[in-house]
């Protein structure tokens, strides 16, 4: 290469901003957390990924701990935001809303990265109670629930928070059987039997 390219590739390479350390961590930490687990991932292996140093890590993130806790905040911030993408796309009546809601994670399963929603997998991996990750899964899960609950209560049946309860046991249902039978599994069938349940609670509310 002569030096004035060589020179011309350099200025250009200045002109890209890099990643700050933070941010570095915080990306490779969420991708190697959804893909292996939390507790298989060390620290170390973070900061080697992230091109940084420990030193860096701890600059930004308190522990471990806390890492975890801010990459959940980031699964649970990117999911609302897309939910609330969905739910403005589709039509205004809470019928379709809610059939678009189901859709939206049925959708996600069938993606071939897809390996289970990071709450429910840090959930089993933290049983106990009070751990900074465990408190931002519950209050994700929490949320979810009062969404769907928000819902149901639009629609004529008799019992909306059952029907909520019930949508929220399919879609964690098709979470755990996606992790066995992948995506040609019985995760497949979400939205036709949230349709069911659904057509269900209407049958009864008109028969009352």
């Amino acid at each position: 290469m002569k030096a004035k390219e060589k020179l011309s590739t350099c200025q250009a390479s200045a002109c890209v901003p890099r990643k700050g350390a933070a941010k570095r961590v915080f990306d490779t930490a969420m991708e190697l957390f959804y893909k292996r687990g939390i507790r298989a991932v060390g620290v170390d292996e973070i900061v080697t990924q992230a091109g940084v140093t420990k030193p860096s890590l701890y600059r930004n993130f308190a522990s471990k701990d806390d890492l975890v806790a801010a990459c959940l905040e980031g699964f649970a911030e990117d999911s609302w935001a897309e939910i609330d993408a969905v739910l403005l796309a589709a039509d205004k009546n809470p019928r379709a809303q809610l059939r678009a809601f189901v859709t939206y994670y049925a959708d996600k399963m069938s993606k071939p990265d897809f390996r289970g929603c990071p709450m429910s997998n840090t959930a089993v991996e933290f049983p106990e109670p009070g751990h900074p990750g465990r408190v931002i899964v519950e209050n994700c899960k929490v949320e979810l629930r009062s969404r769907l609950v928000e819902l149901t209560r639009q629609l004529d049946v008799r019992e909306p928070d059952a029907l909520a309860d019930g949508l929220l046991m399919l879609i964690e249902g098709a979470y755990s059987t996606h992790h066995v039978f992948g995506t040609q599994g019985p995760a497949q069938s979400l939205v036709g039997c949230a349709d069911a349940l659904i057509k269900a609670h209407e049958a009864v509310s008109q028969r009352a």
